[in-house]
């Protein structure tokens, strides 16, 4: 029953994604999605993938220097 996706049910659900978050946001949205995927599959795995403090700290930094 649930098995098989077809063409026009992938192109109701993109179209139902695209109204709702709209077409600015897909980018970020997918993305955010793969690095979710990322870190459940290495998590399954077993690998370890938080990053350093430090890293982090030059990352919010980063951000911050963009938004003034």
């Amino acid at each position: 029953m649930f098995g098989r996706i077809g063409i026009q049910e992938l192109l109701v659900i993109f179209v139902i994604v695209l109204i709702i978050f709209g077409p600015k946001n897909l980018p970020d949205l997918g993305k955010t999605m793969g690095k979710t995927i990322k870190n459940f599959k290495d998590s399954i795995n077993g690998k370890d993938t938080e990053e350093p403090k430090n890293q982090i700290n030059k990352e919010v930094e980063t951000k911050k220097e963009e938004d003034e």
